[in-house]
């Protein structure tokens, strides 16, 4: 593997049963891609990992912008990104932000990723 190509995650010769049970239609495939496209940024997608690894609870931009070596604006366009992705949304009080991942919609993509009698998911080096 070169540099310059990404990490395979999984195993390269596992054959896996994938859950879902018939094609993707255009608009739902539409959808999900928005959403997949909104992930490909790994800020946004620690981002995500940050506010949702905290179920049921808000976060405030407050504990979030500290955890990158980012500007507050750069950071709250990357949130701008996932909820109008609708994989977070948010609730202004006073002068913070709050902010909460969407379990439906994480759950649907997981869906979609997800297999039947998968090995652990690790990252090929």
């Amino acid at each position: 593997m070169s540099k310059q190509d990404p990490p395979v995650i999984g195993s390269t010769n596992a054959c896996c049963v994938p859950t879902l049970t018939s094609p993707l239609d255009h608009e739902a495939a539409t959808e999900l891609a928005a959403a997949f496209k909104a992930l490909a940024d790994p800020v946004r997608l620690r981002l995500l990992s940050l506010i949702a690894s905290r179920p049921g609870e808000e976060v405030c931009v407050c504990e979030l912008t500290p955890q990158f070596d980012l500007s507050q604006p750069t950071i709250s366009h990357h949130l701008k990104v996932l909820r109008e992705a609708g994989l977070i949304d948010c609730e202004r009080r006073g002068t913070w932000v709050f902010y909460w991942a969407i379990p439906e919609v994480l759950q649907r993509l997981s869906a979609i990723l997800s297999t039947t009698g998968a090995e652990p998911v690790t990252v090929a080096e």
